[in-house]
């Protein structure tokens, strides 16, 4: 398989300190929009982005939500453990995960894992309100899983943990920006439409949307949907292999609702994506439309695209349009009667991939040698280096509080 075969190395380029935003802009629609239009390159600002979408398009979002997920105890010995939490393990529903009260466990990144043997952490709270009362937080850890460590806590109090982490934890920005959480990463670090708790890292693709550029969009007839895909840490993990077939993409939970396939489907099978987790749901869908044309026996729980599914399957069964596809899958959520779909991907979108519902994207601009910068190579058929080069050479900002742009391929 070529696409296992590229190098990692093909898809690296310099990235100055001084051009990586350590700051959102004051006005997050004031960043500056490149537009690559079928090999064209030229620049916009973010809030004429609508004049560029066609209208009565279908434009999808990932309402994801960024939590408080890095929590710090301090030992006895002083010794400071930071603990990150990455995903819920019991219970394994982020929904009752954080409506859960006095217990719970998650699988997390323990950074000074070293001093932290067989003991048991605490750390005390406060409540704010009337009462302003004290709570201690514990937290044991129950061995490894995978490349992640089983951490259980406990907690007095009638509080659930979504209340916990606000209170305890600490808003991770990206590793890259070298600095502190501020109180206003807060609210910068959030989109204005994020909704649901889950995420490690934002979206980055829709830090620039105010709700002035969404009523321009709805004013041009164009639908917005709404999927949730919890963004996780391995967002950042870089690729260290020569190679990118032997890099483990890592596993992301979405959800999705009856009506947005519903939507997808009178839309042709065509969506305009903000961010590339929104991409990687959407093109996972049309592969669960496949699996369950082949077998429609399969449970909800079963419903996973591989990291290599798209480069394995039949040619064509690749050449099924995506109305069929996505159609299929309606008709499964159907006979399961399922008014959304949970499910889960380890897809990676690299040269050599098929897009089959995405026909326009606005993404960030994203690190040297990531997996991210093979979605986007993918997106404009090898053509990234020319918006890359454009972006460097015209004063844009790059990565997570970075300029944004519009690539249609």
């Amino acid at each position: 398989m070529e696409t296992k075969n590229i190098h990692i190395s093909d898809y690296n380029y310099e990235l100055p300190d001084d051009r990586i935003a350590k700051f959102p802009l004051k006005e997050r629609d004031h960043s500056k929009l490149l537009i690559y239009n079928k090999g064209k390159v030229g620049e916009d600002v973010f809030f004429n982005l609508p004049k560029y979408l066609p209208e009565g398009a279908l434009m999808v979002f990932n309402n994801t939500k960024v939590i408080q997920a890095r929590m710090h105890f301090r030992k006895e010995t002083g010794a400071l453990i930071e603990i990150f939490l990455l995903e819920p393990e019991t219970p394994a529903d982020y929904e009752q995960m954080f409506q859960t009260r006095s217990h719970c466990s998650w699988l997390c990144l323990v950074g000074n894992q070293k001093k932290w043997k067989e003991d048991t952490l605490v750390r005390e709270f406060e409540t704010s309100g009337i009462d302003g009362s004290r709570h201690k937080i514990k937290a044991t850890r129950c061995g490894e899983k995978g490349t992640s460590q089983l951490v259980s806590f406990e907690w007095d109090g009638d509080i659930p943990f979504a209340d916990i982490i606000d209170i305890v934890g600490e808003l991770p920005i990206p590793p890259y920006l070298n600095r502190a959480t501020q109180e206003s990463d807060k609210t910068t670090y959030q989109t204005v439409y994020s909704k649901i708790k889950g995420s490690v890292a934002a979206p980055t693709a829709g830090l620039h949307f105010t709700q002035n550029v969404l009523a321009e969009i709805d004013a041009q007839s164009i639908l917005r949907e709404e999927l949730t895909l919890h963004v996780g840490a391995g967002t950042f993990r870089p690729v260290k292999s020569e190679t990118i077939g032997e890099h483990p993409m890592h596993t992301e939970h979405f959800a999705v609702r009856r009506h947005t396939l519903e939507q997808l489907i009178a839309h042709h099978g065509e969506a305009i994506a903000v961010g590339t987790t929104s991409v990687r749901t959407l093109e996972s869908l049309y592969y669960m439309g496949l699996q369950v044309m082949e077998n429609s026996e399969l449970s909800e729980e079963e419903l996973h695209v591989n990291q290599w599914e798209p480069y394995v399957a039949k040619r064509e069964e690749c050449r099924v349009g995506s109305v069929v596809a996505l159609q299929a899958l309606l008709d499964w959520m159907d006979s399961h009667q399922l008014t959304s779909l949970h499910a889960s991907t380890q897809i990676i979108i690299a040269p050599g991939y098929q897009y089959h519902i995405v026909k326009m994207l606005i993404t960030n601009f994203h690190q040297p040698q990531s997996t991210l910068l093979l979605l986007v190579s993918a997106f404009v058929n090898g053509d990234w280096r020319c918006i890359y080069d454009y972006a460097l050479s015209h004063d844009f900002r790059f990565l997570s509080y970075g300029d944004s742009s519009l690539l249609i391929p």
